[in-house]
């Protein structure tokens, strides 16, 4: 892991991109991939880099085992953490909703004062456990609940979630990029995903134009991120292939992935830098 660079990284996302939220040690951050040393090295980094920059720093504290989670969210509470959140493990699967939430009320009960979210990300995990189920009661036992990272395509699901939010306690953030104006149609209230580290500053420009309401202007927002993303989807386009186009986007060395992912071909970094730079946005860039 390069911390010296993590400074940089702020910098240019609060500058560049207008993005003030960071979502630490995630799968574009490749957390499940890292030691929990690590995990604690690059958290405090950005707690530490962030410090009257950033407005929140959620860490990501899932792991495959309970242990590394709780060990996790103890740290997280213990530099600052402006939010902890956890995806289901997924060797060991949880089978249905009693058992899902027993294990994030286990890691959410280490560091009670700090507002929890589940990360729902089943194209992942494989735990399919819709989250309009999960919320029935979850207050009541996870008393530092504050809502969901939603990264799944299940519009319905999320719709049904936010129609039982209607006393707005809990926040869903959204989390398929090509999707979030969509997501933000039926009440989805922010969004945590990897182009907003190169497309921030348009996607903010997409936010605004939603709450104004301007509908067409929205949706030039959303069809061109989705022209670039489909673009570089058929080329083959994971977490190896996002830090690439951050590099060559932001100037910052995002470095190679970990084994067992490979770095982004030539011909990949050719094709989607000449793909983004032929795309004119509504705001002129």
């Amino acid at each position: 892991i390069n911390l010296p660079v993590i400074r940089q990284y702020v910098d240019y996302l609060v500058n560049e991109q207008n993005v003030k939220n960071v979502f630490v040690n995630g799968t574009t951050g490749e957390g499940l991939s890292l030691s929990t040393q690590e995990r604690k090295q690059l958290a405090e980094e950005w707690m530490c880099q962030g410090k009257d920059k950033l407005d929140h720093v959620i860490i990501h504290v899932g792991a495959l085992n309970l242990p590394e989670c709780q060990e996790l969210a103890r740290h997280a509470a213990a530099i600052g953490a402006g939010g902890i959140a956890v995806i289901a493990p997924f060797f060991f699967k949880p089978t249905n909703k009693d058992e899902l939430v027993a294990f994030l009320q286990k890691v959410a009960s280490e560091a009670p004062e700090v507002p929890f979210y589940y990360y729902h990300i089943p194209p992942l995990t494989g735990v399919k456990i819709r989250v309009e189920e999960l919320l029935d009661g979850i207050k009541a036992q996870i008393p530092s609940f504050q809502g969901v990272k939603f990264s799944d395509t299940d519009l319905l699901d999320l719709a049904q979630c936010i129609n039982k939010n209607k006393t707005g306690e809990f926040e869903f953030l959204y989390g398929v990029d090509e999707q979030l104006l969509s997501a933000l149609a039926v009440g989805a209230n922010g969004a945590v995903g990897s182009t907003y580290n190169y497309l921030g500053r348009q996607t903010n420009l997409m936010l605004q134009a939603f709450a104004k309401p301007d509908f067409a202007l929205a949706q030039q927002y959303q069809f061109l991120t989705g022209e670039f993303l489909n673009f570089v989807i058929k080329l083959g386009f994971g977490v190896a292939q996002t830090k690439a186009v951050m590099t060559f986007v932001s100037g910052i060395p995002m470095g190679p992935p970990r084994l067992p992912l490979v770095h982004a071909s030539s011909e990949f970094i050719a094709k989607a830098k000449a793909k983004l730079d032929s795309i004119v946005w509504p705001n002129g860039n």
